[in-house]
């Protein structure tokens, strides 16, 4: 049995036949936040457990799967889980370009909870800048907006609608708000759940701006620093691309590039690209 999965720091996507029943989504596992027990506690929780001794093959792209050892952190939990299978773990930017690119050539983008970039030639990938983390960069990303939107929270900057639906919604405080993005881990995760109230205020000014800074920001540093960026396709990965799609659009079209594929779940294509070579 074939098992592919695309996994982001929040929440990880398996799919192991073609129909949209067998899909399972785990939480996301990334060996700079997690390590070997929090991934099979993880998988042994999960729907997974039915199936794992029939898996033979196992293509796993993870966020932070980035360097050898970060890699045998997450390969040997797999592993462990699924007895049976020849398992590969890469990085999830490359799971990312083989689902929007197949075997072209193209610039494929991930922004969801983080954000990172890279040039696929079809068969290999690069990048001209890294990624660099909701602490440094993750520009455009869930993480990079919700934490803009926690700030102008304190700062009393939120237009009356925006701040009234965090009232609402949340239990927030400049101590809650404090102890959650320094002392609580996962604080990617944290900033990024509140990504979500701006995609509900879309007509609001302030919620188009900040969103198109953000985007404006990774097409800066990230896009178009590629040398072939106006001749080929700029495809998308992730949350943020998917429910911010027309404001990306306008930003796309200010530096007149040209959009190609916009996946929510990429691990659908994933599999159907695997699944066509495997026969």
């Amino acid at each position: 049995m074939l098992l592919v999965c695309d996994s982001g720091s929040t929440k990880a996507d398996w799919k192991y036949q073609p129909d949209g029943e067998h899909f399972v989504s785990t939480r996301g596992f990334n060996p700079f936040y997690h390590d070997h027990e929090f991934i099979i506690a993880e998988l042994s929780a999960s729907p997974l457990r039915d199936i794992a001794n029939q898996v033979t093959n196992l293509f796993f792209y993870g966020a932070g799967c980035s360097s050898p050892e970060r890699n045998a952190i997450v390969h040997r939990a797999l592993q462990q889980f699924f007895k049976n299978a020849k398992i590969l773990v890469e990085h999830d930017i490359l799971g990312a370009a083989i689902a929007t690119n197949f075997d072209d050539e193209g610039i494929t983008c991930i922004i969801g909870t983080g954000s990172n970039s890279c040039h696929y030639d079809g068969k290999n990938w690069s990048q001209v800048v890294p990624a660099l983390g909701y602490l440094l960069g993750d520009e455009a990303s869930g993480s990079y907006l919700g934490k803009r939107l926690l700030a102008d929270y304190l700062y009393h900057l939120l237009p009356a609608g925006l701040e009234a639906e965090l009232n609402e919604k949340y239990v927030l405080s400049k101590e809650i708000i404090f102890h959650n993005a320094y002392q609580e881990p996962h604080v990617n995760v944290y900033f990024a759940s509140f990504a979500r109230v701006l995609s509900n205020h879309l007509h609001e000014t302030y919620v188009q701006e900040v969103v198109k800074e953000g985007f404006r920001r990774f097409f800066n540093v990230h896009v178009m620093r590629y040398p072939n960026v106006h001749t080929i396709p700029v495809h998308f990965v992730g949350s943020i691309a998917h429910h911010f799609g027309p404001l990306l659009d306008e930003v796309m079209s200010e530096l007149n590039l040209q959009k190609g594929k916009v996946l929510k779940k990429p691990v659908h294509e994933l599999y159907r690209y695997f699944s066509e070579r495997l026969k």
